[in-house]
C-alpha cells in the first residue's frame, strides 16, 4: 500500500482541493479562441459562423470569447495550423475523410448541407451559358473554377467535371470575368453575399441549373483539444434542442433561398466521394433540403 507522509499527505489533498477551485483550461491564458481572420473586405465571408460559434459558447455557459488570427490565411494553412495547434483554435470548413483524420471534427453541420446545393456564378456577358444544361453529361464541356485545396475541386473532378484551380480566392472571381474557366459554382449561403461585392460587379448568379452533391460544414479543433470541441458541441446541442440554431439560420438565409428560385431551375446529383461515412445523415433535423417536395 501507498503511504504518504503525514504533512506530504495535507499537502496533496490541499493540492487536490486547489485543482478542483481552479476554472477548466481554455484557448490560452485570457480565455480566447482564435480564428482565422478573413482578407481585408472578405469579412462578410465569416459572419454567420462567427455568430452560430458564439451562440454555441453561450448555450455552453462558455466565458470563452472570439478574436481573429493576426494574420489573414487562405484554408490549408489554417487547417495546418490548426493541425498544429499554432495560433488557431477553430477553423470551419467542409468535412472530408482527410480533414477528419487530421483534425478533430464537431459534426453538427453549421450549413444545414447548403454548402453541397450549388448556383454558378458567370460573366453577365455569358448569362445564358448553362440555359440548355440539363443532365451531367451537357454539364462536363464546361470548366470550372474552384480553390486548389477545396474539397469540392476533387468533387467536381470525381464526376468528370473538368476544374481550373487558383491557390487564392479572390483570384478566381478575376479568372472568371477574364474567361479563364467558364463558371464558379457557389453555394447557396455565399453566392449572393459574394454578387454585393465590387470584385463581383461583372459576375451574375446563373437562373437554370442546381448542382447538388452531399456535404457539410463543420467547426473543427485540434485533436489536441477535445475539452474545446466538447464545448462546442454541448452548446451547438443546446441551440438545436430550443430552437435557436434555426432562429439564427433563417435570420442569415431565409431570403436568399427564396431569391434562388430553386424551384425554377434543373437539379443535377453530383456523387461525394469524400464525405465520411460517420456523417451524421440519419439525423434529419440537422439537414435541410431545399427544395419543395413537389420537386
Amino acid at each position: 500500500m501507498l503511504r504518504i507522509p503525514l504533512l506530504a499527505g495535507w499537502r496533496w489533498l490541499l493540492g487536490l482541493l486547489l485543482l478542483s477551485l481552479l476554472p477548466p483550461l481554455y484557448a490560452d491564458e485570457g480565455g480566447v479562441i482564435h480564428y482565422p481572420r478573413r482578407t481585408d473586405g472578405d469579412e462578410f465571408r465569416s459572419v454567420y459562423e462567427l455568430a452560430l460559434l458564439q451562440l454555441a459558447l453561450e448555450k455552453a455557459d462558455s466565458p470563452l470569447r472570439l478574436e481573429p488570427s493576426y494574420y489573414s490565411m487562405e484554408q490549408e494553412r489554417a487547417l495546418v495550423n490548426l493541425e498544429r495547434n499554432e495560433r488557431l483554435d477553430v477553423v470551419w470548413s467542409v468535412t472530408s475523410h482527410e480533414r477528419e483524420q487530421r483534425l478533430l471534427p464537431v459534426r453538427i453541420p453549421l450549413d444545414k448541407g447548403l454548402y453541397g446545393w450549388r448556383i454558378a456564378l458567370l460573366p453577365s456577358s455569358r448569362e445564358a451559358l448553362l440555359k440548355n444544361v440539363r443532365t451531367l453529361d451537357d454539364l462536363r464541356p464546361f470548366s470550372a473554377g474552384q480553390g486548389h485545396d477545396w474539397p469540392d475541386t476533387d468533387i467536381l473532378r470525381s464526376n468528370g467535371l473538368p476544374v481550373t484551380i487558383s491557390a487564392n480566392y479572390g483570384s478566381l472571381f478575376r479568372m472568371l470575368q477574364a474567361q479563364r474557366f467558364d463558371y464558379f459554382p457557389r453555394s447557396l449561403i455565399e453566392i449572393w453575399g459574394e454578387l454585393e461585392h465590387p470584385r463581383s460587379k461583372q459576375l451574375v448568379a446563373d437562373t437554370h441549373v442546381l448542382l447538388h452533391y452531399p456535404a457539410a460544414m463543420y467547426f473543427f479543433f485540434s485533436r489536441q483539444r477535445p475539452e474545446l470541441a466538447e464545448t462546442v458541441r454541448l452548446g451547438l446541442e443546446r441551440a438545436i434542442a430550443d430552437g435557436s440554431f434555426e432562429h439564427l439560420f433563417q435570420q442569415h438565409f431565409a431570403a436568399d433561398l427564396q431569391r434562388a428560385q430553386l424551384n425554377q431551375r434543373q437539379v443535377i446529383e453530383l456523387e461525394n466521394p469524400l464525405l465520411p461515412s460517420a456523417t451524421p445523415l440519419q439525423r434529419r433535423e440537422l439537414w435541410l433540403t431545399p427544395l419543395s417536395p413537389a420537386r
